[in-house]
């Protein structure tokens, strides 16, 4: 029999209100052991909140509301129970410890929601959008987690799959069945239907840049030489001063990271040491450092002084911010594209998030549609199901059997269904459920 987990929900520290839950078998029954009230916790009708106290061996512990919601239409698929407690450190701890030594045992990290996957509530997919929907920085995240947590990105596998379980279900009954007169449906009709999954497939992967960036923010080096502005474009983009700006060269030694939240996504945005001929140890510390964030960089936000003539090359995979416009723009730069701004003025920096917007989430993601954004494991998984996808598809080319064919096929077929939990394992969902935190 499954056993019942118990784990506070809430996060640590003092509060209004905590909350504690109980998901098993045993729940009503754990809860009934150390609550009091005028009704029975068996005659409780389900969802309905409950006055009560709960009682430790010295006494009346503390006044809560108890909630029972009967399986299986709950948030595990099986019996559970909440407690709202006062949000107190030791009167949680206390709580907790008593359900433990009434029947419950400590529930694992995510394994609430595990069990919610387990028991049908919702697939792999949907499961990984509650963590991204807590750990969410920013707006646009928040929308891309409660879009998946809906199960957006689910639906899109889902048609996938079942595109491609249709035609591996043609070539084998195909392979099985000869004496039945099943067309092949070889050559141009079945290249048509491979080219349209690889095509949704390509869809999924070209968003998994833009999922990176909603989940772990968009890491933003800003560089150029001494005194071009870097600190000011700093400042200006934080909205304070948090960087030193001086007119002495050489003022940033070390580097500087602040996330901000542009137009929804987070920005880890990194200040560097302005990169010329050190003059002292420290300077060049400082320098190397610069080269070594750029290296790890998303993103480069080359700064120059367009006032001055132009010394340095642009590398065309920075984006290049000409600052200082206000003093006027030398003639070295006409023509020369990027963002023309003022950090002394604030101009132009609205085109400068624009661009950044555009470089972190793609042209097509500008009007802040981001309804499905894959995560690392759905890449890994993808990939392999166009490789498979496209093994298939030369496998046809070539004019080899309907047997090769449908070997690719099912291997395409497996790698999707990974993704959406349909061929778990238990080391799988071990590594995703363990990112959880607990009491979810």
């Amino acid at each position: 029999m499954q056993e019942t987990i118990a784990a506070i929900s809430t996060p640590f520290g003092e509060g209004a209100i905590a909350v504690i839950r109980l998901s098993g078998p045993e729940s009503a029954a754990v809860a009934d052991r150390v609550f009091r009230s005028k009704r029975s916790l068996a005659d409780l009708p389900a969802r309905m909140q409950q006055l009560g106290t709960i009682f430790d061996p010295t006494g009346v512990l503390d006044e809560v509301l108890l909630t029972v919601f009967r399986a299986p239409a709950s948030y595990t698929g099986e019996e559970m129970v909440e407690i709202a407690c006062h949000g107190g450190i030791l009167v949680t701890r206390r709580i907790l410890a008593l359900l433990l030594e009434n029947g419950a045992r400590p529930a694992g990290p995510g394994e609430f929601t595990q069990r919610a996957f387990l028991n049908g509530k919702m697939d792999l997919t949907q499961a990984e959008a509650v963590m991204d929907l807590i750990r969410a920085q920013t707006d646009l995240g928040l929308r891309a987690a409660t879009e998946q947590l809906e199960g957006r990105l689910g639906e899109r596998i889902r048609a996938i799959r079942e595109a491609l379980l249709n035609l591996l279900a043609h070539t084998e009954a195909f392979i099985d069945f000869p004496e039945e007169d099943i067309d092949p449906d070889t050559g141009a009709a079945l290249q048509a239907r491979l080219d349209e999954v690889a095509r949704h497939l390509a869809l999924l992967l070209e968003t998994a840049d833009q999922g990176r960036v909603l989940r772990e923010g968009l890491r933003t080096v800003i560089y150029g030489a001494p005194n071009v502005g870097k600190s000011s474009l700093l400042n200006r983009l934080l909205g304070q001063e948090r960087a030193i700006v001086s007119e002495i060269p050489g003022t940033t030694r070390d580097t500087i990271e602040e996330v901000v939240n542009l137009r929804g996504i987070p920005v880890r945005l990194v200040d560097t040491a302005g990169v010329r001929e050190a003059e002292c140890a420290i300077e060049r510390e400082g320098i190397a450092r610069t080269l070594r964030h750029i290296e790890r960089a998303d993103l480069v936000l080359h700064v120059v002084d367009a006032s001055q003539p132009r010394t340095e090359p642009v590398d065309p995979a920075h984006l290049l911010v000409l600052n200082k416009i206000d003093l006027g723009e030398d003639a070295s730069w006409s023509g020369q594209d990027g963002v023309r701004i003022s950090c002394v003025e604030g101009g132009g920096l609205e085109p400068l998030l624009g661009a950044i917007f555009e470089r972190a989430m793609g042209s097509s993601m500008v009007g802040g549609n981001c309804a499905v954004a894959i995560n690392a494991r759905h890449q890994a998984c993808l990939k392999t199901a166009a490789q498979f996808t496209r093994a298939a598809t030369e496998a046809l080319k070539q004019g080899l059997s309907a047997e090769f064919i449908a070997l690719e096929l099912r291997s395409a077929l497996d790698a999707v269904g990974d993704v959406v939990g349909r061929v778990e394992t238990d080391d799988l969902l071990g590594k995703i459920f363990s990112t959880f935190c607990l009491g979810k």
